[in-house]
């Protein structure tokens, strides 16, 4: 029986471990490799060519749903599994349009992610706890973002509805610096930096800084460790 092979990827030392012990127990599966960061985990992705790789979605550096773009874009055979720990359809959708094959809660029992990789290692698509064909999924995520009240993505950039400048400013806005504050650090002026908080304030149906934080983290878009924005 051929083993599925495996990558966990996540920067809490004990929960990682917990999901290294737990999925070393089933015989059909074998952990290659795991990591911390985002970075380590896209270039073990590339060098351990796992089957399934199970990402936490907020991680330092790369979050996973960058990573699963990444692994998107260059056609990799790894198939990504998403984990959380705030579950929610608007994050799950997110997931599905960067590319992953599976998104769970954190909180899911150890059978039930046992299955989950079993199914993606066999090409389907798992969210909400549902089994998808592609065609279903892609019918799933339709039907979602259907009644939906915010942008979910821009061109190019489906693992999050900003630009790549609105990153850099959501990134320290999270650090807590103020308008003058990233205006020196990225080179641009204090108006430009209004704007482009007005912009993500718009695209996140917030009404201030705090609030859009609170959004981002919870969906894995930035940590508050976050510390690659540089000038």
């Amino acid at each position: 029986m051929n083993q599925i092979t495996l990558l966990v990827v996540d920067d809490h030392p004990l929960f990682r471990q917990g999901v290294v012990d737990a999925l070393s127990l089933e015989s059909d599966m074998r952990i290659v490799a795991q990591s911390a960061s985002g970075d380590e985990a896209l270039e073990l992705i590339r060098t351990k060519k796992p089957n399934v790789a199970v990402l936490d979605v907020n991680l330092p550096g790369m979050n996973g749903q960058q990573i699963t773009h990444q692994v998107s874009q260059e056609k990799m055979g790894t198939r990504i599994i998403l984990m959380t720990g705030y579950d929610d359809i608007e994050q799950a959708i997110h997931a599905a349009l960067a590319g992953a094959h599976g998104y769970c809660s954190k909180d899911i029992e150890p059978q039930n992610l046992s299955r989950i990789i079993r199914e993606v290692a066999e090409g389907k698509y798992v969210f909400a706890n549902n089994v998808f064909t592609r065609r279903e999924l892609e019918l799933w995520v339709e039907d979602s973002m259907e009644g939906a009240r915010r942008s979910y993505s821009e061109p190019g950039a489906p693992f999050h509805p900003l630009s790549d400048r609105e990153m850099e400013v959501l990134g320290c806005v999270v650090r807590g610096m103020s308008n003058k504050e990233i205006a020196s650090l990225l080179g641009i002026s204090h108006q430009t930096v209004k704007n482009h908080v007005t912009a993500i304030l718009r695209k996140f149906g917030v009404e201030d800084r705090t609030q859009a934080v609170v959004y981002a983290l919870k969906r894995g878009w930035v940590t508050l460790r976050d510390s690659d924005i540089r000038p």
